[in-house]
């Protein structure tokens, strides 16, 4: 039996798709409880294509160039979508260098002491990135 792949399917429900055990479902439940007020302060706009809110889940969820593509064949990021449509590369540059940059940190600190309050999270260890910057004591030498 031939299986006829050009027939339209479109679930009702992601969250059926989405596995119990996903961090997606504990992220969500924190971001839920963060404070947006400056976030939404940002934008003047009544009207826009995806809220704000599910734009900064989408961000911190998945920081890559591959949101596009995520937004489009991930369940996860079809859910936090909720039937809106996938954001364009120019939408998210825009949030993240526009709107994202003057709250960024605010709502950081809230999702870490989110974290942190719900055990997630402690502060025992810090990371590095990595980066190497140019030190003063020769052209080479690098810290």
């Amino acid at each position: 039996m031939k299986i006829n792949r050009n027939q339209l399917f479109l679930p009702l429900n992601y969250e059926v798709m989405i596995d119990e055990n996903d961090p997606v479902w504990k992220f969500v439940e924190i971001c839920d409880t963060l404070d947006y007020t400056r976030l939404y302060e940002e934008y003047l706009r009544h009207w826009r294509a995806i809220d704000p809110v599910v734009m900064f889940e989408i961000l911190v969820f998945y920081s890559s160039r591959a949101i596009k593509q995520a937004c489009k064949t991930d369940v996860r990021f079809m859910w936090l979508l909720q039937g809106q449509s996938a954001p364009d590369h120019a939408t998210i540059a825009r949030f993240q260098n526009e709107r994202l940059t003057d709250v960024i940190e605010d709502l950081f600190v809230q999702l870490i002491m989110k974290l942190h309050e719900r055990g997630e999270i402690k502060f025992n260890n810090i990371f590095i990135d990595g980066t190497k910057i140019e030190a003063n004591a020769n052209r080479y030498t690098f810290v």
